[in-house]
This record gives C-alpha cells, sequence and structure tokens, in this order.
C-alpha cells in the first residue's frame, strides 16, 4: 500500500516498485535520514502492474520514481514514453549491461532466479536441480507459481524458456509445452508474492520458482525456505531504475536515484534485504560473504532480452489464454 504521511512541509517523492515493504521501508528509512526534507511514499506491486499503471496516469503523473523490474518491462515503458533522461552520479559504475537508452533506466541490482522449495518437507537432496526436474510426477498439485502476468520475475523465467525453446526447435512450441507440463504440476497461481510465501511456508505447496532475495529474505524471518540454482543456467534480471516522465519532484527524486545506486545504500540493500549489488566497485571488504557465494554457484544462462521484450507481451497473453489451467487436461 502507498504509505501514508501527513502534510508535514516535506517534499513528496512517490515510488512505484515491485521490491517489497522490507526493502522500501529499509530504503525510505535511510534515505530520509540523509534528506530530512523528502517523505517518501511507496507503493508495492508487480513489474507489469507498475508499467499499466503508469500508462493510465501518463496524463496525470502519480509516480516520480519507477524502482524496480526487469529492463524488458522498462524496454516498454520507453517505448510508451512513459520515462525521461536522466544521467545517476554513479552511471559510470555499472553496466554495460541494463543500460536504458537516452539515460532513461539504469541497473541497481541483478537479480536471479532460483528453484525454492520448503526444506522442512523436502530434503536438499531431494529437491529439483533443474528447470526440467521440476515437471517430473512426484511434484504434481505440489508447486505454487506467483501469478506470471503481473509478475516481472516469473515473465523473465517464462521468456527464459520460450527462447531457449526458440534456440533449440526454431518456434516456441516445444516451449509452450513445457509450461504446459508446468500448469499440470502447479497447485495454484498467487496474487502476489507475500501469499506465495505464505502458502511455502505452510507446505501449502513444496517447491515454487522466484527470485532470490525475497527467498533469502523469508528465510532470514525464519521461514522454511530452501533454494538451488538450475544446473543448466537461470535468468539473472537486470532490476532498473527511471525518473517517471512528468514527475511531479524531479528534484527530489533524482537525489533518491541517486542515493539508490550510491556505495552505502547499495551495501545496506546488500546486507539486509539481500540485493545483488549492479555496481561494480564497491569495496571487496565491505560486501557480504553471500554476495561472493552466490556468483561462484549459479550459473547465467544465455538470454535475448530484446527477443523478450519484443514478444512477451504476445507470449504471455498465449500463455494465458491457451495454457493457464489446461495442463491436467493435456496430461490426460
Amino acid at each position: 500500500m502507498l504509505a501514508a504521511c501527513g502534510n508535514d512541509g516535506r517534499t513528496p517523492v512517490v515510488l512505484y516498485s515491485p521490491h517489497g515493504r522490507d526493502q522500501l521501508t529499509l530504503l525510505e528509512q535511510a534515505f530520509e535520514a540523509e534528506r530530512p526534507d523528502v517523505d517518501i511514499r511507496w507503493l508495492d506491486m508487480g513489474s507489469q502492474e507498475i508499467l499499466d499503471r503508469v500508462r493510465f496516469e501518463r496524463v496525470n503523473p502519480q509516480a516520480d520514481v519507477w524502482f524496480g523490474g526487469p529492463t524488458t518491462t522498462f524496454d516498454l515503458g520507453v517505448k510508451d514514453s512513459l520515462l525521461q533522461p536522466y544521467r545517476p552520479a554513479w552511471a559510470e559504475r555499472v553496466g554495460p549491461n541494463g543500460i536504458g537508452p537516452d539515460d532513461l533506466y539504469y541497473p541497481v541490482y541483478r537479480t536471479p532466479a532460483v528453484i525454492a522449495y520448503n526444506n522442512k518437507a523436502v530434503r536438499a537432496e531431494e529437491a529439483p536441480r533443474d528447470w526440467d526436474e521440476v515437471l517430473e510426477p512426484r511434484w504434481r498439485d505440489k508447486v505454487i507459481i506467483r501469478d506470471p502476468m503481473a509478475s516481472g520475475t516469473m515473465r523473465a523465467i517464462w521468456g527464459l524458456i520460450l527462447v531457449r525453446s526458440l534456440r533449440e526447435s526454431g518456434d516456441t512450441a516445444r516451449g509452450m509445452d513445457w509450461l504446459r507440463r508446468l500448469d499440470a504440476n502447479t497447485k495454484t497461481y498467487t496474487l502476489n508474492p507475500a501469499i506465495l510465501d505464505a502458502k511455502l511456508a505452510r507446505a501449502e505447496g513444496l517447491v515454487t520458482l522466484w527470485d532470490l532475495p525475497d527467498i533469502l529474505i523469508g528465510r532470514s524471518k525464519g521461514l522454511p525456505f530452501g533454494y538451488t540454482f538450475p544446473r543448466s543456467g537461470t535468468v539473472v534480471i537486470d532490476d532498473a531504475i527511471g525518473l517517471v516522465r512528468g514527475s511531479r519532484h524531479p528534484d527530489a527524486a533524482k537525489a533518491f536515484i541517486d542515493f539508490v545506486g550510491g556505495v552505502e545504500a547499495q551495501l545496506l540493500a546488500a546486507k539486509r534485504v539481500y540485493r545483488l549489488p549492479a555496481r561494480h566497485d564497491l569495496p571487496s571488504g565491505r560486501v557480504p560473504a553471500w554476495v561472493a557465494e552466490v556468483e561462484s554457484e549459479m550459473v547465467v544462462a544465455p538470454m535475448n532480452w530484446g527477443l523478450l521484450a519484443k514478444c512477451g507481451a504476445q507470449w504471455m497473453g498465449y500463455w494465458d489464454r491457451q495454457v493457464r489451467g489446461r495442463g491436467r487436461a493435456a496430461a490426460r
């Protein structure tokens, strides 16, 4: 929900973000400690929901900063002229991947997808070790998935499967069949990450596909979460930030963008909410040990982000109409 604040004379900066309450509250408090003249307000929603909302509001923008989501979603915002140029103070410390055209967005984090599971119900040696293993009959009715239509993370995972299909067979049919088989194993599609976490923690589902930071945050709170990196490679999202065109408070919004990509905020997010920094110049002695462990463990799969940006909406529409909820019938 939008953080509510009174009219106390501070300059409001409105963020639309998929990053969740833990991270948004953390950065809100840290930034306001540096800039007590600014009132950070945020609305937590899925990446696709942000795009849809900013599109709807384009004639009367309500947000100042679009904070988080895959660059493929930001590219759709660029196409619709929803962003305005801003080159952050840290622009030369990131990239080359994930930088938008004409300074319209920049990467802040790298967000890998993982196979996660309830580690009280599933032993580590029994957990799926690759994407295809999630399709095995033993996981029938035991998979829970965040609704892909609203989620940039899930769209990226779906994109990985479909791009792989195109690369191996020349079309998406094999990939859609893969997603149909996953649908056959899926017990439910959850409306938001909080419901996903709750269902996985209660063992209402035993396995999911999701992003690493959310799983690590849940585990830090005592939730019974384990994870594996797919052996064949995982998708790693360049998680971006941009200034919304028509921002009502652009100077304060730019200051927040500078803050998020600054050294201290990057380290804070890595330590407290398990974000892989996009910056490549952070002092090695100050970066948490888990970052190096993840970088050494994960295999990054080849990914055609341009193709996903171009075809993703069409693919997702087909999946929603022809695949979702039809897997079990097709498996009979």
